[in-house]
């Protein structure tokens, strides 16, 4: 029996093929399914389920066209209101992989209609839990991506206690050295505090995880609730897609609208532009936001641009901009793509000039500095005393509270995400001095 992990780097996504007696099941796929099928090809397997461990909101998952190019059948839960060919897999029932079991236990909290995948041999050994976004190394899944309305409260409420006892009653009494697959990694917007660690026991987690440790239900939800993180537009937008079930990539693929060198965009319309920050401050295009192609540009791109709001793509040549709109695709986002095309600098209008970093040591009252951190960084020590602060994924809504009078410097943690706020101030503000402060940020922390 081999259980395969893929890893999402970007996204932090982890997703697991189990191959045992010529037969795999697959859990939580991201968007693309052939590395999939090449490592069951390779196996000599075949693929018999695809299994759904709730509908995610961080990535579009490829359960749908995996279904329809195999015919194995999709399993997850009842509650999940899916929209495409299912079988419920949920309340205990079993599926068989081989001479092995697997059973679904039913754990809300991080989502109503969540549930874990606990893998027996022949002999009802426990194998191994796939927790989803129920149990993480070292954290547990947020409560609070299915509020809305004016009961947002109550329901994360509810969800919170629900997490409470699903830990407690169904992932926590299994066997200690049952192996804890999740479906995500630190750097996942999907909790508070993940482990860089990819895998662990649940005797390692009853012993290291906070969520796990002793507790009343009111304690619990308290501790939960707290210093989340905030949560990117285009979360609702990929519920929505999982429920559904997402085309085909490659149709998906095809049907993006490509330009070459020297397309002219329409006024107006978002654009994104993936190149790094030292090329883009040379020349960019009037308004366009500096979203590189880094290792988070799927998720900064989900939570910049609106779900459903057409945008632009801009990469510097024609390999980086296929592979910035695969990296669309994993959001579902290229459906919104108006056209992408390559760029010259000779084409762009606009440009940012370099901060003169000897003046700004110097007399740093002469500028408004921006810190677009998140608030929970902010509150572990600001890097300037006068700073204002202003959470990057907020700075679109509150560009107007920067003060005008003075040039202004945006400064983040390590420079990716000042990038993107130096574009963002540039663009909302007429002559006015905008500058990044960008990795020299290292500079002037203590």
């Amino acid at each position: 029996m081999t259980i395969k992990q893929f890893y999402d780097e970007g996204l932090a996504h982890a997703s697991y093929v189990i191959h045992t007696d010529g037969e795999a099941v697959v859990i939580d796929p991201a968007r693309d399914p052939q590395p999939y099928y090449d490592f069951i090809d390779e196996a000599g397997a075949k693929l018999t389920a695809i299994i759904e461990t709730h509908p995610h909101a961080d990535f579009v998952s490829a359960h749908l066209e995996m279904h329809e190019a195999t015919g194995a059948p999709i399993l997850t839960s009842g509650k999940t209101d899916a929209a495409y060919p299912h079988q419920s897999f949920d309340g205990e029932a079993t599926f068989p992989i081989g001479d092995h079991t697997l059973t679904a236990l039913d754990t809300p909290g991080h989502s109503p209609d969540s549930i874990s995948v606990l893998l027996r041999d022949a002999n009802g050994k426990q194998i191994a839990v796939f927790t989803g976004d129920t149990l993480f190394v070292g954290d547990v899944g947020r409560p609070d991506l299915r509020e809305s309305g004016g009961e947002a409260e109550s329901k994360k409420e509810r969800l919170a206690k629900a997490m409470y006892h699903s830990l407690r009653d169904k992932l926590m009494p299994l066997d200690p050295d049952t192996k804890v697959y999740p479906a995500h990694g630190a750097g996942s917007l999907c909790g508070k505090g993940l482990s860089d660690e990819r895998s662990s026991t649940i005797g390692e987690q009853l012993e290291d995880n906070p969520a796990l440790q002793e507790m009343d239900e009111a304690a619990f939800v308290d501790w939960l609730l707290e210093d989340q993180p905030f949560i990117p537009q285009y979360f609702p937008y990929d519920v929505d897609v999982n429920k559904r079930g997402a085309s085909g990539l490659a149709e998906s693929l095809k049907d993006v609208r490509r330009e070459s060198f020297g397309f002219n965009p329409d006024e107006g319309v978002v654009v994104v532009d993936t190149r790094d920050e030292a090329t883009f401050k040379l020349g960019h295009l009037p308004g366009a936001l500096n979203i590189q192609d880094g290792g988070k540009f799927e998720t900064w791109l989900g939570v910049l641009v609106a779900p459903r709001t057409e945008y632009y793509l801009v990469a510097k040549d024609d390999d980086a901009l296929e592979k910035v709109i695969r990296k669309a695709t994993k959001i579902g986002y290229e459906p919104f793509i108006r056209a992408a095309f390559p760029m010259r600098e000779s084409a762009a209008m606009d440009s940012l000039d370099p901060i003169d970093l000897p003046d700004f040591r110097e007399h740093p009252e002469r500028y408004t500095i921006v810190d677009v951190r998140n608030a929970s960084e902010v509150a572990t020590g600001k890097t300037f005393d006068s700073a204002l602060p202003i959470p990057l994924p907020e700075l679109q809504d509150r560009v107007g509270e920067i003060p005008t009078d003075k040039p202004v410097v945006v400064h983040c943690a390590g420079g990716y995400r000042s990038a993107i706020a130096a574009s963002i101030v540039a663009a909302k503000t007429e002559d006015l001095k905008v500058y990044d402060l960008s990795d020299a940020v290292k500079d002037f922390q203590g």
